[in-house]
């Protein structure tokens, strides 16, 4: 059992995100104590398989020693090293040099942040300093996607376009606008890939036009929209966004930050959509979680603009803990296991997962399945052929955690009756085995929920 004392110190102190105050202090905390490869133990004893790799980021899975004797080796030899005044560390430039060498095209420049948050808000900074550098000070309106995550930082969570992070604080801003989702399942145009396609386009060009072409500096977009519901574009959806945006002179920015280092198969998911961005932001896989760090990735021919712009003057943007050595060195030692079997274990995963989430489409609550390598989804619906989703009534995002949980399995539960998945890429088939059973378990104990037996009678 929880220590008493344990769940009264979190509910008395710790704040927890993105969470209910109050019914977090009348549930209480589940306390994790340990975890190894795919598997978390709470303090109870009980055995869980990560079916979401905490949150989304622990890639390699956890419990790997080489990630924490690099750790434990950098912090005896050297455990900070400022990048302000010129100066830095073995491991931020090590990484920094393998990163750049790895990412698309000419994304040769490398800035670190804490994670996917600053390292959005760190673009947008970096967008305006390029465009007044060029001599467009009026460029300083920004695009994001419906149903889009790009963070909850104050600015980022004004391009996030999900309505729980902008209520009750203000934003968006009035510089910040939204075109509407690719979300295949329920577009107005239907689920033809091409008119999806041509639907987004046309959006993007009729926003741009409502702006003013000259007024707009930026379009953020995710390869696959994460916590919109694990949202998967069409296939060339990417690609002629990305095209779209080179026709009408404004910059690209994939975020990544769930994305890449093999959560969709390729260490970057631009690769797989065969795009070049001005940006890529990331984080979570890039240390694997076990410590904070974010970067972004800078095409060449804006690092040139801003480098310019600024002539002799410094650049105004930095973070204390930007390039840390210890995150660093964890980075590299991650990046070594990626390339060493986790990536191709990764893409082995990937396909079984999704091959059993499709087995599940039999059950009267799947209305779709989506996902690509170990990045997922299930839609629950009540009427099938008019996608009804759960009722509010049923409460999803609670029940189906709890029930989950129940039966040893953590995944994302969204309000809207998506169950989300991002294993991590370590799973051996009997720990995607697992999360196929336990999810259909799941499936069956929400069926059986009277909330749910009610709206399926009706």
């Amino acid at each position: 059992m929880y220590s008493n004392s344990l769940v009264e110190l979190d509910r008395a102190h710790l704040v927890h995100p993105v969470a209910s105050y109050r019914n977090h202090e009348k549930l209480g905390v589940r306390v994790l104590a340990s975890a190894k490869g795919a598997t978390v133990t709470d303090a109870s004893g009980k055995q869980l398989v990560d079916g979401f790799a905490g949150l989304w980021c622990v890639n390699a899975g956890y419990g790997h020693e080489s990630i924490v004797e690099a750790a434990a080796r950098q912090m005896r030899e050297l455990p900070y090293a400022t990048t302000y005044f010129g100066l830095g560390s073995e491991p931020a430039i090590r990484l920094a040099a393998a990163l750049a060498e790895r990412a698309p095209g000419d994304l040769n420049h490398v800035y670190f942040t804490l994670g996917g948050s600053d390292a959005v808000d760190s673009t947008i900074r970096f967008i305006r300093y390029y465009w007044i550098a060029r001599g467009q000070p009026q460029r300083d309106q920004f695009i994001s996607i419906e149903q889009g995550y790009h963070g909850s930082s104050t600015v980022g969570a004004g391009l996030t376009a999900l309505p729980l992070f902008h209520a009750g604080f203000g934003i968006p801003f009035d510089w910040q606008h939204k075109i509407p989702s690719h979300y295949a399942y329920r577009n107005p145009v239907g689920e033809d890939p091409q008119a999806i396609i041509n639907a987004s386009l046309a959006a993007l060009r009729r926003k741009v036009e409502e702006i003013g072409p000259e007024r707009v500096a930026a379009f953020y977009a995710e390869p696959i929209q994460g916590s919109g519901g694990v949202l998967v574009p069409p296939k060339g959806w990417m690609k002629a966004m990305r095209a779209l945006c080179g026709e009408l002179g404004i910059l690209f920015v994939a975020d990544e930050v769930i994305t890449a280092f093999g959560r969709t198969g390729p260490l970057f998911a631009c690769e797989d959509d065969g795009i070049v961005p001005d940006f890529i932001t990331t984080a979570k896989g890039l240390t694997s979680g076990y410590v904070p760090m974010g970067a972004v990735f800078m095409a060449d021919h804006v690092y040139q603009a801003i480098a310019d712009g600024a002539g002799g003057a410094a650049v105004g943007h930095g973070y204390t803990y930007s390039a840390h050595p210890v995150s660093a060195a964890v980075g590299l030692e991650v990046l070594n296991l990626y390339e060493t079997g986790l990536l191709e274990n990764g893409r082995k995963a990937g396909a079984r997962l999704m091959q059993g989430l499709e087995s599940l489409k039999d059950h009267p609550l799947v209305g779709d399945v989506r996902g690509r390598g170990m990045l997922a989804a299930i839609e629950l619906v009540v009427d099938k052929e008019k996608k009804t989703p759960l009722p509010s009534a049923a409460d999803p995002a609670r029940r189906v955690f709890d029930r989950a949980w129940e039966n040893g399995l953590v995944i994302r539960a969204f309000a809207n009756g998506v169950l989300g998945y991002a294993p991590p890429l370590c799973c051996t088939d009997a720990d995607i085995d697992a999360i196929i059973e336990r999810t259909r378990k799941t499936l069956d104990d929400t069926l059986a929920d009277p909330d749910v037996r009610a709206a399926l009678k009706g």
